[in-house]
Parts: C-alpha cells; sequence; structure tokens
C-alpha cells in the first residue's frame, strides 16, 4: 500500500529567501517546488518526519511551515470554526472593558494565565466578569468602534469561505456584544459567545445563562457538524488559547494561530507568523 503523499507549505510575510528555500527542500527531501506567489511555497512529496526540525528553522526565519495531505483543498473543508479574541480580532475584548474603569493589567493578567491554561477558564471568567461590575453598557460600544480590529487575513479567509459555500462559526469565550456585531459586518454563519448581564444600563458582574467554555465549545462544534452533515475531516477549528484545544482536537484539522505554548504544541498546524489569510494557502 502507499503511504500517503504530503506538501510542505512555506509561507512568510516578506519573499520567501530562495538560498533558504532550496536548503528547506533539499532538508524535508521534497521533489518539487511550486509557488503561486513569492510568500508561499509548495514542497511536493515532502518527508513529513521532518517536520519538528524544519518547523524549527523556519520559526528563526519568520516562516511558517505546515505539513498538509498533497490531495486536500480548501474547498474540502466544509465549516470554518474559529474563536474570536487574539483570533479573528487583534484584542482581547475584556481586557479593553476593564480599561474602561482602569483595571486592565488587574484584568489582563488573569486572562494571559487562563489562555496559558494555567488556571480554570470558568473561575476566571467568573471572577473577571465581576470587577466589571457598575460599568455603563456604553463602554462595549466604545470598546467595539474604538478598539476592535480584525486581525490580519481575517477578512479574506471569510471572503474565501464564502466563495467556495464553506460555513464559517464563530465560536468564543468572549461576549455576545462583540460577536453579534461580527457576525453582521462579515455575514458570518453562526455566532455563540457569553452574554453579560445588565440592569439599569450597567454591567452587574453577572453572566446570563452557562458559561462557553472549552467542552461548550467542543460540543458547539459538533452539534453544527452534525446538523450540516459533515464528517470529521471536513471541518477545521482555530483559535490561540488553551480553551480552544478540545475544539482544535475535535476538528479534522486544528490551527494554533499565534497562540500559546501548549496549544502551538498540539495543534495540527502552527500558524505563527502569517495573518488568518494563511489557512487558504494551506491547500495547494
Amino acid at each position: 500500500m502507499m503511504s500517503e503523499a504530503f506538501t510542505l507549505v512555506l509561507q512568510a510575510l516578506a519573499p520567501l529567501d530562495p538560498d533558504r528555500l532550496a536548503e528547506i527542500a533539499a532538508r524535508s527531501r521534497a521533489k518539487q517546488i511550486r509557488s503561486t506567489c513569492n510568500t508561499v511555497a509548495y514542497l511536493q512529496e515532502a518527508d513529513a518526519t521532518t517536520l519538528p526540525a524544519i518547523r524549527a528553522q523556519c520559526d528563526t526565519w519568520g516562516w511558517d511551515a505546515a505539513f498538509m495531505p498533497a490531495t486536500q483543498r480548501f474547498s474540502d473543508i466544509r465549516l470554518i470554526v474559529s474563536d474570536m479574541d487574539s483570533t479573528l480580532i487583534t484584542i482581547e475584548c475584556i481586557d479593553e472593558i476593564a480599561d474602561m474603569l482602569g483595571i486592565k493589567a488587574q484584568v489582563a493578567a488573569i486572562t494571559e494565565r487562563s489562555m496559558r491554561g494555567e488556571i480554570d477558564f470558568n473561575a476566571s471568567l467568573t471572577e473577571r466578569v465581576q470587577l466589571l461590575a457598575g460599568l455603563d453598557v456604553g463602554a462595549l460600544d466604545t470598546v467595539y468602534r474604538e478598539r476592535l480590529r480584525l486581525t490580519n487575513g481575517a477578512e479574506a479567509l471569510v471572503a474565501a469561505s464564502q466563495q467556495h459555500g464553506v460555513k464559517f462559526m464563530l465560536v468564543s469565550g468572549g461576549f455576545t456584544y462583540f460577536t453579534d456585531h461580527l457576525k453582521t459586518r462579515l455575514g458570518l454563519d453562526y455566532t455563540f459567545a457569553n452574554q453579560l448581564e445588565v440592569k439599569n444600563g450597567k454591567l452587574t458582574g453577572g453572566i446570563v445563562g452557562a458559561i462557553v467554555d472549552s467542552e461548550a465549545k467542543r460540543q458547539l462544534l459538533i452539534q453544527t457538524r452534525k446538523q450540516l452533515g459533515l464528517a470529521p475531516h471536513q471541518v477545521l477549528a482555530v483559535g490561540d488559547g488553551a480553551n480552544d484545544l478540545k475544539m482544535l482536537k475535535e476538528a479534522g484539522l486544528g490551527v494554533a494561530f499565534h497562540a500559546k505554548p501548549v496549544v502551538r504544541q498540539q495543534a495540527d498546524v502552527s500558524i505563527n507568523h502569517c495573518g488568518l489569510d494563511a489557512i487558504v494557502h494551506l491547500f495547494a
């Protein structure tokens, strides 16, 4: 039986240096180099066992490296499940909300520990939200208008998904105020997040309903996959924090995007330097 052929995909923000490209081709024992532009190269029939060494070397150059099945195409994916904070957007919304109260550093420190998997997500979210009690709900709009920015390549990834009929689901441990706005703005198919409790125009410090944590993200992926009648290999998930690991593992392809070390170590693919559009270019 013939073993599956793999393509080594190399990507960078700047043009790939030809000499370095030739070096990686030799080290990966690739049969052929194909390029669609000067920032992306496909090294065909490469030896997948060389990935750890190749990725370590490429990382020092600011290149992203991933081995992909040679026959897989972007259009084979039928559902993309994405995290929001520090993935589809550049900020952690809760940290920016906390800045409105002058406690960003305090809240951001808890956020960072949670994303690294050092503390329980549910407990950390409850603690952080409680610190927001009394804040005028208008602060959420200020954060959305003045601080929320889409990650480089986010619009290109969503556009490619829509072009190829790939459903796009945003599932976040953040808040519905922001996912709802992004759903309308980008034309996303599904969004799920936590709902902040508001009374008399102010945040109470509570959350309405169950928390969207790592297990909830996994279950939402499974639920939507079944609703669409998809197989696991037709689903791609992307995220950056420890609370994304369960959904990344549940997907056919789990992508760590500018992620914490614990996520990079366990994901199928790591994108550490390029934008979200690098997901599209993973497929030759």
